[in-house]
């Protein structure tokens, strides 16, 4: 199903990373729409080496922003998803890293913010896992804080010619 180039290049040119967030919870049908989105990503070998959590108990998103060493802002967020990986899969970081930012754009879509937090390699990854009684055959990939946005601040990016080269890089 072909939408036309705006309705979906406005969704990708248009994502920002959301910090701050109005109180309004998000409705279930918006939730259940972005998980879609995610599981819905590609894999390689058709794998789908993940699982979704959705955390909305104020008590246990603090938790999870005292973990996160630069996730604070969880605790204000009204939903934080916490993507895992299963860890003998040998591709579970391209993969869910995939579904993660699929969660974002689907987010996205219905006026959702967001602000993906790392779980790859990072020391609370195990504490968090172990917080949301998730299986240890699981590692944590991301977490991602999400609501409708306070404001949006929209930070500068490079020029694309600055960072785009055709057939062998030069730097003339």
């Amino acid at each position: 199903m072909y939408l036309g180039p705006n309705l979906g290049l406005t969704i990708l040119k248009t994502r920002h990373s959301i910090r701050k967030y109005k109180d309004d919870p998000i409705e279930e049908k918006i939730i259940k729409n972005a998980l879609e989105c995610a599981h819905l990503a590609p894999t390689a070998r058709n794998e789908q080496p993940w699982l979704f959590g959705v955390v909305k108990e104020k008590e246990t998103l603090e938790k999870i922003a005292d973990l996160a060493d630069h996730g604070r802002f969880i605790k204000d967020a009204p939903i934080c998803f916490a993507v895992f990986g299963k860890r003998d899969a040998e591709y579970y970081l391209e993969d869910c890293s995939a579904a993660t930012v699929q969660l974002i754009l689907g987010l996205w879509a219905y006026g959702v913010g967001s602000c993906w937090v790392a779980g790859e390699k990072k020391e609370y990854a195990e504490a968090v896992r172990e917080l949301l009684d998730v299986p240890e055959e699981y590692t944590l990939v991301s977490l991602l804080p999400a609501g409708y946005p306070m404001d949006v601040k929209i930070a500068d990016k490079k020029i694309l010619d600055d960072i785009v080269f055709e057939e062998k890089y030069s730097q003339e």
